[in-house]
């Protein structure tokens, strides 16, 4: 069956289903197709106002507060058990989005694509050694695409149930639309496309469609060896999914090169000393939230993702400390590097060793060990030893 027939019954069928006016947010599930979410809480926030809280009705809508609608200064948090919460600037009206079930998966991660109503048919596609998913090809191994749209607003959702090491990811948006029209930027400028990055029960990332680019594919990062969420945003052009494929296949990326300011970096620091402090007063989850903010503004803070795996940690979210400490390892520089990387190396182990699996925690005692003597990765190792004769 071809994609464009395909297109034309989603819609007539979201006519039917999802109508809604400019004035609601619709919200899905990210891994079921056009599941609504009833009574999910959705917060409007706007700075230096007191904050509007809402619930969706049966049919999975909300209506926007009169005084927030039409205004790109509104922040929404959408809350639902069992979910993890989304966070997101507005402009929201009469838009789409999907929240994401909690992942158990030590090693999993979600990836969640929504935009606007035009272009209608916006694609996901994952590339990495030995797997390629997109609409053609759900599954692959260790991941698969959840949810296909066609009709406008998403979700597209791509999960992988886990990330092999040394395997480099790459994550792709493509306007299959306008997919005949190279460089044209309906992409950039009509879609309103953002991309969520779930770990655990942690939105990780979020990356919103740059304006004024030409191209119907958005690179807006991939995943490195490491498990390391690597900053691209870049544009090309490919008119089907085999000419997408050989564009990630081939693509190379040798690092985020992307600028940091000083006055950035200062207030990175700055807010990481708040997450420090309240972190040692037991305010675990202010104390992430602040991490997260810094690392918002200096990507390369290698102390705040240090600081976000301890405090993942401390709240028994597994997936997400694994994560941050993988990537304060990729960071760690200067004098004190080696003692970063081992005592990252170490939580690691721990994490692993708690789930059971030992080979995993086996071999990060032993990363832990090359990079700084210590009783306690000796004594890992031989435990670790030990569970597996």
């Amino acid at each position: 069956m071809k994609k464009n027939f395909l297109i034309l019954v989603a819609f007539i069928f979201s006519i039917a289903t999802f109508a809604q006016s400019s004035s609601e947010i619709l919200v899905l599930s990210a891994i079921v197709k056009d599941k609504v979410i009833p009574n999910a809480q959705v917060i409007f926030q706007k700075n230096g106002e007191t904050s509007v809280t809402k619930h969706t009705n049966s049919n999975g809508k909300v209506t926007i507060p009169t005084q927030y609608r039409n205004d790109s200064d509104v922040v929404v948090i959408i809350k639902k058990q069992g979910y993890s919460p989304l966070i997101t600037k507005c402009l929201c009206d009469g838009l789409t989005y999907a929240i994401s079930p909690t992942m158990y998966e030590l090693d999993g991660m979600r990836i969640v694509l929504n935009w606007g109503n035009s272009p209608q048919d916006i694609d996901s596609h994952l590339s990495y050694a030995g797997g390629y998913v997109c609409y053609h090809k759900k599954e692959a191994s260790q991941a698969n695409l959840d949810v296909d749209d066609t009709n406008g607003y998403g979700p597209e959702t791509i999960t992988i149930t886990k990330k092999e090491q040394g395997k480099k990811y790459v994550y792709a948006v493509h306007n299959y639309s306008d997919r005949e029209l190279t460089n044209n930027s309906n992409l950039s400028n009509v879609s309103g496309a953002k991309v969520f990055i779930y770990i655990g029960d942690t939105l990780i990332r979020t990356y919103t469609m740059p304006r004024g680019k030409k191209g119907t594919i958005w690179i807006p990062f991939l995943i490195d060896e490491m498990g390391n969420i690597v900053n691209v945003g870049d544009f090309k052009n490919a008119s089907s999914w085999e000419g997408v494929q050989t564009i990630l296949r081939n693509y190379r990326f040798n690092g985020d090169n992307s600028v940091v300011s000083s006055s950035d970096k200062r207030e990175s620091t700055k807010i990481n000393r708040k997450g420090e402090q309240e972190y040692h007063a037991g305010n675990l989850e202010s104390a992430v939230s602040l991490y997260q903010n810094a690392i918002e503004l200096n990507h390369r803070n290698g102390q705040a993702y240090s600081n976000l795996g301890l405090a993942f940690q401390k709240l028994n979210k597994e997936a997400e400390a694994l994560w941050a400490n993988r990537k304060a390892i990729d960071l760690a520089n200067g004098s004190k590097a080696h003692i970063v990387r081992a005592s990252s190396y170490y939580n690691i182990a721990k994490i692993y060793e708690k789930k059971g699996q030992w080979s995993d925690a086996l071999q990060n005692f032993k990363n832990a060990k090359q990079n700084r003597a210590h009783r306690a990765y000796n004594e890992g190792i031989s435990r670790m030893s030990a569970k597996l004769r």
